[in-house]
């Protein structure tokens, strides 16, 4: 898929825009005796504890001639000390001094205030956490992924129309499906919160690094389906948390609800053009009950039903 040449523009205003406002941020360091690149080296070793001048070097894209002067100042300046050698005898590791970690502390300190004054306190509190939750998601798709612990909750106020217009927009960029999908979604959701508590229902978020990686909720099946029957609706996983079994645990997390709510048997109702969630479905036991051709969403589809004895 090509990339759109406004798409491109955008990326590099953004760009030069937040070199401004980093150079904002940065002028906070006037207080320092210390240059910027010399910040960078104290923080990186005060996050890490140890770290050795090419570990720092490669992470902060330095030359690793620069590195190894920076080095030798900071030595010289008594705030980084050279640790013996581990069983690697070529790179022995840097850490900080006792004054090396009160320049730490003060660094934080400082660039805290500069975050605080220069960018979240002229907002209100919903700006902020729209810019807040703007940068965690940046961070998300282009950064490696971390070890941040996968969290399951229940929906907040404003999750539900979130849910709507995000699997509504993902579906269409990713299958073709037009706003009948939004339509029928819209709906969905509003029956599970007009729903009553009994027989039981549940919607649950997951989050991972405070951002939404996707959801599902159980809602009673129609009467139809016999007594005792849950049906399983809308799993989803955001493209950047894709690959990190997200879905697995939410289906997992929702089958268990079912067995101690006392339901018998769940079913769902999917496409086979969403073959990931289709493998999810397997794995947990789900079998396949019939298929049937569709032309909705203004695609034509092959509907499968699944279900899940427990």
């Amino acid at each position: 898929m090509s990339v759109r040449a406004e798409d491109i523009a955008q990326v590099r205003a953004f760009n030069r825009f937040y070199t401004q406002v980093i150079g904002l941020l940065a002028e906070s360091m006037h207080e320092s005796p210390f240059t910027l690149a010399e910040a960078r080296v104290i923080y990186e070793l005060g996050r890490r504890n140890t770290a050795t001048a090419s570990a720092i070097a490669e992470h902060l894209g330095m030359d690793r001639g620069q590195m190894s002067r920076l080095v030798l100042k900071l030595t010289d300046r008594g705030v980084v000390a050279l640790l013996p050698p581990g069983h690697d005898k070529r790179a022995a590791p840097l850490a900080l001094t006792p004054d090396g970690d009160t320049v730490y502390r003060r660094f934080n300190e400082m660039s805290d205030r500069a975050a605080a004054d220069t960018l979240l306190t002229p907002l209100d509190e919903f700006e902020r956490r729209d810019l807040v939750s703007s940068m965690r998601r940046i961070q998300a798709m282009l950064a490696e992924p971390d070890d941040s612990p996968l969290t399951l909750r229940p929906h907040r106020i404003g999750d539900l129309g979130w849910l709507i217009h995000r699997q509504g927009l993902l579906y269409h960029l990713e299958q073709g499906w037009n706003g009948e999908f939004e339509t029928l979604i819209t709906r969905l959701y509003g029956e599970f919160a007009d729903a009553p508590e009994t027989p039981p229902k549940a919607l649950w978020i997951a989050e991972l690094g405070k951002e939404v990686a996707g959801s599902v909720y159980i809602i009673p099946a129609a009467a139809s389906e016999g007594e005792g029957t849950a049906q399983l609706r809308m799993l989803y996983v955001e493209p950047a948390f894709r690959g990190r079994g997200v879905g697995k645990q939410l289906v997992a997390e929702a089958i268990s609800f079912c067995r101690s709510a006392g339901y018998r048997r769940v079913i769902l109702w999917t496409q086979d053009c969403l073959s990931s969630a289709r493998r999810i479905y397997q794995s947990a036991g789900f079998e396949l009950v019939r298929e049937d051709r569709h032309h909705s969403f203004g695609v034509d589809l092959n509907g499968q039903y699944w279900a899940l004895q427990l």
